[in-house]
C-alpha cells in the first residue's frame, strides 16, 4: 500500500498539528502508511515583514494548497484561522476535529500579571486584531510586530526587552509549552480578547474531486466545532478579512442556545466595534452579525 502523504508547514507547531490529525486518523480507520510532507510558505519566508503588509491571510496556505492541485500530497493540515474565508477553487474542507481552547494568552518578561504592566507597556503581537484590542485594555499600551515561531517570539522578547508577547493558547498548549513554562503567563478571556476567526481548530483539506480521501478524513470531523466555525468564517466573509483587516469572531455553545462575539476594527481611523449576541440558532447569525458591525462601524466612522 502506498503512503498517504500529508503536507504541513516545516515549523514545529504545524509538524505536531499534522501528527495530531495523523493519530485522529488512526483511532478511527487502525494504522496505515503515511508520509509527511514539509513545505515552505511565503509567509514563513517573510518574517521581517508585518503580514499586514503582505497579503495576509492565505500566506501560510498557498504553496501547501498548490501541492495539493498538483497531487504532489493527498491532503493538508493548516490552522484554520489561517486560512481565507473562501477555499480555493477545486479544494474542500474535509474535516474540522474538534476545536482547541481559542483564548489568546499574553507571556511576561518580567512580571506575572497583566495588572502588573508598567506605564507605556511594550506588547509584541504580528496580529492588527491583537493590536488593536491591547491598546483597548489600556491606551498608553504600545505595540510592536513581531514574527516567528513560539521560541523565535520568546527570544526576540529578551532581546528587545518587550513586556509581553501575545500567542494563541491552543499553540502553546500543542507544543507543550505550559508543562513548563518559561515566563509568567496570564491567558485572556474571549469577552476581553475575541479571538481570530477558526482560533484553536485545525482544518484538514484534500481536493474537492477526491471523495474517498473526502471520507477517509471526514471520520475525524466535530459537528460542532464545524458548525461554529462556520458561522465565524461566514462573518470573516461579509467582511472580506484578511491580515490587513482588525477582525475577530468568536461562537460557542452554551446550556442553553448559543452566543457569538464579532470585533471589527477600521485600520485608517483607529476605530473599533465589538458585539456579542445570544441566539437560540446559530445557523445564519454569523453573516447577520459581520453585517451589523459593518454598519456600526460606517456610522461610527462617518
Amino acid at each position: 500500500m502506498k503512503p498517504i502523504r500529508v503536507g504541513t508547514r516545516k515549523s514545529p507547531l504545524a509538524m505536531k498539528q499534522t501528527n495530531i490529525v495523523i493519530e485522529l486518523l488512526k483511532k478511527k480507520h487502525g494504522d496505515f502508511p503515511i508520509e509527511i510532507v514539509p513545505l515552505v510558505t511565503t509567509g514563513d519566508r517573510l518574517l521581517s515583514v508585518s503580514l499586514s503588509k503582505i497579503g495576509g491571510k492565505g500566506l501560510f496556505i498557498k504553496e501547501v494548497e498548490q501541492a495539493l492541485l498538483e497531487g504532489r500530497i493527498d491532503f493538508a493540515v493548516h490552522s484554520l484561522k489561517d486560512m481565507p474565508a473562501v477555499i480555493g477553487e477545486g479544494l474542500v474542507l474535509a474535516a474540522i476535529p474538534e476545536r482547541e481552547i481559542p483564548s489568546d494568552c499574553l507571556i511576561f518578561r518580567e512580571i506575572n500579571e497583566l495588572s502588573e504592566l508598567p506605564e507605556h507597556a511594550v506588547i509584541g503581537t504580528s496580529s492588527l486584531r491583537r493590536e488593536f484590542q491591547m491598546s483597548a485594555l489600556r491606551s498608553d499600551i504600545q505595540v510592536t510586530s513581531i514574527r516567528g515561531n513560539v521560541g523565535t517570539r520568546l527570544k526576540k522578547m529578551e532581546e528587545q526587552n518587550l513586556d509581553a508577547i501575545v500567542l494563541a493558547t491552543a499553540g502553546l498548549k500543542r507544543i507543550g509549552w505550559f508543562d513548563e513554562p518559561t515566563h509568567a503567563y496570564q491567558q485572556l478571556d474571549t469577552a476581553t480578547c475575541i479571538p481570530a476567526v477558526g482560533q484553536g481548530a485545525l482544518a484538514v483539506e484534500c481536493c474537492a474531486d477526491n471523495s474517498l480521501m473526502f471520507d477517509f478524513l471526514r471520520e475525524i470531523n466535530d459537528p460542532l466545532t464545524e458548525q461554529l466555525v462556520t458561522e465565524e468564517r461566514a462573518f470573516l466573509k461579509v467582511l472580506n478579512g484578511n491580515c490587513e483587516v482588525p477582525v475577530g469572531a468568536y461562537a460557542e455553545k452554551m446550556d442553553s442556545g448559543y452566543q457569538m462575539s464579532g470585533f471589527l476594527g477600521d485600520k485608517l481611523l483607529k476605530h473599533s466595534i465589538s458585539k456579542r449576541v445570544v441566539v437560540p440558532s446559530i445557523v445564519g447569525i454569523g453573516k447577520k452579525l459581520g453585517e451589523e458591525l459593518l454598519h456600526d462601524l460606517g456610522g461610527l466612522n462617518g
